[in-house]
């Protein structure tokens, strides 16, 4: 996420007065693990939520699916100069039906509108018409107000797949796609949302979900040429909305392409990790000779109470902490499950740990944001006993680490200083790692390009910020002997023509990236038409909370986001047909929730439920601490209890076909 802190900082090391030690705990037993999680999922089962049922739409139009060419011509298709040029008007609003553009007037005659606008449910601002749960007023304010036409007609057809009414939704969905394909939306960072790549994913997620539907998205393609620059003045389009055809859910099956026919055209490593380009620039990783699916979390339980930033003092890192003093380090191997969220240790619950149960679920890598401060004797035994690669990060100026920089000044990466200290550090973080066999990729800096006051400057100078990224890549490489893949981790993909630029020596292109249920959209093609890389998520999730939300609700929607997530990674990895071949994997945001991350203020006791930003998600909001797939329940005992939420079992099901 785009945070004001991280908790893992160098300057902390000093502050970690326990020493690691090794785990002499017995393995947890694996039917005491089945039970106790059968226990869990059993109870969360109890936790339904059943949506209203959809509204009635007054007028679905003549065409059940609207074929365009019908009623007008395609032009240009493929090109900045694309249009749909309607000739028969009049049946073409009949074949739409309400909302649906060229089709504005029909709304007017519904009895629905009509007595909404009576009872003056639709009098305000149209924005506050769309994260609401009156669908219906949603759609018909959205349907009638002044407004940019593909903004309108996107909020539009968002406000229908909301209500359940999937199928007006794509025709809306689509309809903007044909007439619309230059829309532009701002984000709430005054950067611009490009709505037809959205569209197109939208459909394409609809149409998988509900084959029932009978109906598939083929050959749409809208690319953006200088999309990266924030100054949509430049832009250049080629554009084909595609077509919508049949289909049955069979054409919603993976196909895969046999790799071992494929030519290798590179690869990079020469021990255990291997990075392998194809001929046909499908990217994967392998490790020990075998395809290797990045299926990993970001681990960093903090206790309730602990404010990381400006209270040093306070600081007790995850990885030496043992505040029961029996030995072992907390969270990894005393974490218990609060499989009936009583918030009370039961005489059943016993302790099982956070590395087993992340074992179970099915995680096969931890992501390290800042790996030199952490306790390599944990770290050798999640590798040993649980499986456990690790993405070895270097934060690389972010949050001011190892810069010797104060949070108010920040990173100032045209300093020479700044930039020598960065240097320091990243290779410190390659000495102590470099000889182990755990090391999946190395991995520099936490969305530095965003900025922020006391983080850096990276969004001022770019180009500085990228030339140290490449400085810190070739440093690496000659520093790894195993030459083992390098990775940015940027937020999302701004400021990638800089990255492309100044940063070619990168392996991997690593974003964190919070796109929506749809999944990761034009990431996957964008990154392979404009760098030639492969992509790995560096950060994905969704929070387990929305403001009016009960708990079942918010957990089915953070289970569904995350499956909607991961299912599009799936499409894009190496060998399968139809995608575009270079995603590795992703990283799950994140294990536990953080109490302390909603800034100024808060108190980290309390949880906190004001949002700090709008977002893709469940109610369009960020409520920076709900991201865990684990609850700490009321709080208390945080550093041991974990209550499992939905996302954790839909991963352990969803990730089966991987052991």
């Amino acid at each position: 996420m785009k945070i004001k802190f991280m908790l893992l900082i160098a300057a902390a090391v000093c502050l970690f007065s326990c020493s690691g030690t090794k785990n002499t705990k017995e393995p947890v037993e694996d039917e005491y693990l089945t039970a106790i999680l059968k226990a869990a999922e059993d109870h969360n089962k109890t936790m339904v939520y059943i949506p209203a049922e959809p509204f009635t739409i007054y007028d679905p139009g003549t065409d059940e699916w609207v074929d365009y060419e019908k009623y007008g011509e395609f032009q240009n298709i493929g090109t900045d100069k694309y249009r749909y040029a309607v000739k028969d008007s009049e049946a073409l609003r009949a074949a739409s039906g309400e909302g649906i553009f060229p089709n504005t007037q029909s709304v007017y005659e519904s009895p629905e509108y009509k007595k909404l606008a009576e009872e003056n449910k639709l009098d305000g601002l149209h924005w506050n018409f769309v994260n609401t749960d009156d669908f219906q007023a949603n759609f018909y304010k959205w349907a009638t107000t002044r407004e940019d036409p593909g903004v309108k007609l996107y909020f539009t057809a968002l406000a229908l797949e909301r209500s359940g009414n999937i199928k007006h939704a794509i025709k809306a969905y689509y309809a903007c796609l044909v007439f619309f394909p230059k829309a532009v939306g701002w984000t709430e960072w005054k950067t611009p949302w490009y709505i037809a790549p959205v569209c197109i994913s939208k459909i394409k997620f609809l149409t998988k979900k509900h084959p029932e539907l009978g109906i598939k998205l083929e050959g749409a393609d809208i690319t953006v040429h200088n999309a990266f620059d924030n100054d949509i003045r430049n832009d250049v389009y080629e554009i084909n909305p595609g077509k919508l055809v049949p289909a049955d859910a069979k054409d919603f099956e993976r196909q895969h392409i046999d790799l071992k026919n494929i030519p290798v055209k590179k690869t990079t490593g020469t021990g255990k990790v291997k990075l392998v380009q194809y001929e046909n620039n499908h990217f994967q990783l392998t490790v020990d000779g075998k395809p290797y699916v990045v299926r990993a979390m970001t681990y960093n339980p903090n206790r309730v109470g602990v404010r990381p930033v400006g209270e040093f003092n306070n600081i007790k890192d995850f990885s030496f902490e043992d505040i029961n003093n029996n030995g072992r380090i907390d969270g990894p191997f005393d974490a218990w499950v609060d499989a009936n969220r009583n918030d009370m240790q039961d005489p059943d619950e016993k302790p099982v740990g956070d590395f087993a149960l992340m074992e179970e679920m099915g995680i096969n890598t931890l992501r390290l944001y800042h790996a030199h401060v952490l306790n390599k004797e944990l770290l050798n035994e999640g590798y040993e006993k649980y499986g456990f690669m690790y993405m070895v990060g270097n934060l690389a100026g972010m949050y001011v680490a190892d810069t010797g920089a104060t949070w108010e000044e920040g990173t100032d990466y045209s300093n020479p200083e700044h930039r020598k200290k960065i240097l320091e550090s990243v290779k410190t973080t390659v000495e102590i790692f470099k000889e182990e066999p755990y090391v999946l990729m190395w991995v520099l800096g936490n969305e530095n390009n965003y900025g922020d006051a006391g983080s850096t400057n990276a969004d001022q100078k770019p180009e500085e910020y990228y030339t140290l990224v490449n400085e810190c890549v070739l440093l690496i490489k000659s520093l790894d002997l195993q030459n083992r893949p390098v990775a940015i981790s940027n937020g999302d993909l701004a400021f990638l023509d800089y990255c492309v630029k100044y940063a070619p020596d990168l392996d991997i292109f690593g974003t964190n990236a919070y796109r929506g249920e749809a999944g990761f959209g034009n990431i996957w093609k964008d990154i392979m038409n404009n760098f030639g890389k492969p992509v790995v998520i560096t950060e994905y999730g969704c929070p387990a909370y929305a403001a009016g939300w009960s708990m079942a609700r918010a957990e089915e929607g953070q289970a569904s986001y995350h499956k909607g997530n991961w299912e599009d990674i799936e499409d894009n990895l190496a060998g399968v047909a139809g995608g575009v071949g270079n995603a590795l994997g992703g990283v799950i945001f994140e294990w536990s929730d953080e109490w302390w991350k909603a800034g100024g203020d808060s108190d980290p006791f309390i949880h906190a439920t004001h949002s700090q930003m709008g977002g893709a998600f469940l109610d369009g909001r960020a409520y920076e601490e709900w991201f865990g797939l684990c609850s700490l329940g009321d709080g208390a005992d945080s550093q041991f209890k974990r209550q499992l939420r939905k996302s954790y079992f839909m991963y352990r099901d969803l990730w089966r076909k991987y052991k």
